[in-house]
């Protein structure tokens, strides 16, 4: 799995990084939520620098053709719920051709620090070689990362798969080398050292949902 990490070229997204980490800034919710979207902006960019192009003859107003390259790849841009949703939204405003899919992953606790992850809800398109490019903010264990991708891949065989996350753990990044296709490719923006007692991301960010959207019961 080839692995792009943002955090080794210091850039705009390690700003926006430095800002959602901020304790002092993150109960402004939307700005929290913007930052994702950005986040999301330029990981698609980036992206779409190795997806194909084919040429095509468009006219102009000077009634000469002009030479353009445009995307030649089917896109499928999947999230899982609900953290990801600004994520995923900075990524459909650049993409905007992409067909959609939507996973909920949820952890089941069966006691303090000890939980299942579990597909509740799952809408997607045709994945039958197509591009999919599956995100979440959080990569902490990988493990509901990994069975949102299983699920999707009841909806058939894409060609390309990209797993794209804000923040993981390097116990995720070695997971997801160990589960994914060998020729997925991996972009995150930082990759964080451990995770604590509750596979929460440390340093991180805390509960990207909640920030994004308020605390839950």
């Amino acid at each position: 799995m080839k692995i792009h990490n943002f955090a080794q070229h210091p850039s705009l997204v390690s700003q926006y990084m430095a800002e959602m980490r901020d304790i002092h800034m993150q109960s402004d919710r939307l700005r929290f939520r913007r930052n994702l979207e950005r986040v999301g902006e330029i990981f698609a960019y980036e992206i779409s620098r190795d997806c194909r192009y084919k040429k095509v003859e468009t006219p102009t107003p000077l009634g000469v053709n002009a030479i353009s390259d445009v995307l030649d790849e089917q896109i499928v841009l999947a999230t899982i719920f609900r953290a990801g949703v600004p994520f995923h939204q900075g990524f459909l405003r650049y993409l905007d051709n992409a067909e959609n899919a939507f996973v909920s992953a949820y952890r089941k606790y069966k006691e303090k620090e000890n939980f299942d992850v579990c597909i509740e809800y799952l809408a997607s398109p045709s994945l039958n070689g197509k591009t999919l490019i599956l995100c979440d903010p959080m990569l902490a264990t990988g493990a509901s990362m990994e069975l949102s991708y299983r699920a999707l891949l009841t909806k058939g065989t894409p060609a390309k798969v990209h797993i794209a996350s804000v923040i993981a753990s390097q116990k995720a990044v070695d997971y997801m080398q160990a589960v994914m296709p060998e020729d997925a490719e991996l972009w995150v923006g930082v990759i964080d050292p451990e995770i604590n007692a509750h596979s929460y991301i440390v340093p991180g960010l805390g509960d990207a949902g909640d920030l994004a959207y308020g605390t839950k019961e």
